[in-house]
């Protein structure tokens, strides 16, 4: 709420007396002031209306337009935020249009167009939320300045949602994308073309056209990297509709798009070495078939190993150095073959680094494991001791993981017992030679009741395989199963956490996700999330019942 005092002060200072001349100075003086300042009144309603657009030259809606400048006029100052992050103008423009002022207040909106404007079309500069008053940053939620350069203003409209394929939050700020099917049109389109149209799902995952011309399109979302509306496989999140639309026609019923990251085609990238017996060789697309061979002739005792990088493009090669230049290898990845040769410059080898995979409580339904930076080769068990509390030596027996740098001490596990494993000297060997110093790890087990159990009855309407995986609340992952009828599975032994559960529809029966491709028109596998976080508690079983619609 806001004021205006009007005040009138008419004041014969020939009747006042001389002893309270000043005193009514200074009153005149905080009156006048007082009367001077506008604003709300302390503890009146707070101004909650959104700033309202008075007019525009050239007028909003106009047709015929021909102009290179926009002013939109508002009712009241207002400032522009997150403007590059709000503003679609569609059809995409090459030069994005200049719009002033920007980080100060103002009661209008300058727009100067640096493109040449397309004959017969309409064109909408949609601000988003980016419009908000300048002194309580109330929104002016979805405005648009639309125009036409034809004869009258295009009034289609469609409407939908964005969903990830995998995971169950989508992620916000998506382009979706209309290309007009002609006789121009084919599939590369995406990569190479800006859009007809193009909208922005900005802080939501729904999306809406409006002003769109009759006509048949193909449907796009795009999650991007760089924000130029063209598909770049290597960064870009897809989504396609595999039928066209046909406007006016599928107008009324939502469009539900399935985004998903492409896997890229197979390329050998090259190798380098990163230390003295180290290499890596970087790759794109699939690895299950990658191998690697040395052509390079090599001691009788040479020794090598290969372990693929977690969530990396990379292959890490470690081999037993010998006097050598440059080694050549061949990649095979099914019929694609690649020779590399790398040279040797490195004088010094990575020493020998060993980490537990726990520190203070081995669970029940885990594994011991030794993390090392070095491929071990060689594991002396008698320089190895497991005992529990009572110091009574525990059998075991360990194992080196051929696609991890891990060592694992398997043994039968006690409910509520503490455990000490010692490594004497030189009881573990690298790839280098290099031997451990002693190590000595404590660790204990909990009870049974410190656990929680989740049983599961699975309703498979849609009689296909699945893939059962039972997630953390943060989608961390802990177990999966497979299914291909209608029953009732166990997680047993769960830490009281919450978990989410999720059904993959395997449809080419492989047992894990599969993810889509844009040319080839394939959508990735169907991702069915239990429709509840489950909150598991100690000594508790959780009964829940999963059905897998059709």
């Amino acid at each position: 709420m806001k004021r205006k005092i009007n005040c009138l002060f008419v004041l014969n200072l020939n009747f006042v007396k001389t002893t309270y001349k000043f005193f009514f100075l200074g009153f005149i003086f905080l009156s006048i002031y007082g009367c001077a300042r506008r604003g709300r009144i302390e503890g009146g309603p707070k101004d909650v209306t959104s700033p309202l657009l008075v007019t525009a030259d050239p007028p909003y809606e106009s047709v015929h337009f021909l102009k290179d400048r926009i002013k939109i006029y508002f009712d009241e100052y207002i400032t522009l935020k997150d403007l590059n992050k709000q503003l679609v103008v569609s059809p995409p423009m090459k030069n994005p249009p200049i719009i002033t002022p920007q980080g100060t207040a103002s009661k209008h909106i300058n727009i100067k167009i640096l493109d040449t404007l397309l004959p017969n079309t309409t064109y909408i500069f949609n601000f988003g939320n980016a419009v908000q008053d300048n002194n309580e940053g109330n929104k002016l939620e979805s405005f648009k300045y639309v125009f036409s350069t034809g004869n009258y203003i295009d009034s289609l409209k469609t409407k939908g949602k964005v969903n990830d394929a995998l995971l169950q939050k989508t992620q916000k700020n998506i382009n979706v994308l209309l290309y007009r099917i002609d006789s121009t049109f084919n599939d590369s389109i995406v990569y190479n073309k800006k859009p007809n149209y193009v909208t922005n799902t900005l802080d939501t995952t729904n999306f809406s056209f409006s002003n769109l011309k009759k006509g048949n399109y193909l449907v796009v979302a795009l999650k991007e990297e760089i924000n130029n509306y063209l598909f770049n496989p290597k960064i870009d999140k897809i989504g396609f509709l595999t039928d066209k639309i046909e406007l006016p026609k599928d107008s009324i019923l939502p469009l539900i798009i399935t985004m998903f990251k492409e896997i890229q085609p197979y390329k050998f990238k090259k190798g380098k070495e990163v230390f003295k017996g180290k290499i890596i060789f970087g790759f794109t697309g699939n690895r299950e078939n990658i191998k690697i061979k040395l052509l390079s002739k090599a001691p009788k005792n040479f020794k090598s190993k290969y372990i693929f990088e977690k969530e990396k493009d990379t292959i890490n090669y470690w081999f037993s150095p010998f006097k050598a230049d440059s080694l050549n290898f061949i990649i095979y990845n099914n019929k694609i073959t690649d020779t590399v040769t790398v040279k040797l410059r490195k004088k010094k080898t990575d020493s020998l680094l060993v980490n537990p995979s726990i520190r203070e409580v081995l669970h029940i339904k885990d594994t011991f494991f030794l993390k090392t930076n070095n491929p071990i080769i060689k594991i002396d068990t008698s320089k190895i001791t497991l005992t529990d509390k009572d110091t009574i030596n525990i059998k075991f027996r360990s194992l080196i993981l051929k696609k991890e740098n891990k060592v694992a001490i398997l043994f039968n596990k006690s409910e509520k017992q503490h455990y000490k494993l010692k490594f004497s000297p030189k009881a573990l060997e690298d790839i280098f030679s290099y031997k451990n110093d002693t190590l000595t790890y404590h660790f204990r087990t909990l009870e049974k009741d410190d656990y929680g159990k989740i049983i599961l009855t699975i309703n498979n309407e849609v009689s296909k395989h699945l893939i059962i995986e039972l997630l953390t609340e943060k989608g961390g992952f802990v177990e999966r199963k497979f299914i291909s009828t209608s029953k009732t599975i166990e997680f047993p032994n769960l830490l009281p956490k919450k978990y989410i559960i999720r059904a993959i529809i395997d449809r080419n029966k492989n047992k894990k996700w599969d993810t889509g491709n844009y040319l080839k028109k394939i959508l990735p596998e169907k991702v069915v999330y239990f429709p509840k976080i489950i909150p598991l508690r100690a000594n508790y079983y959780e009964y829940e019942t999963f059905i897998i619609k059709k």
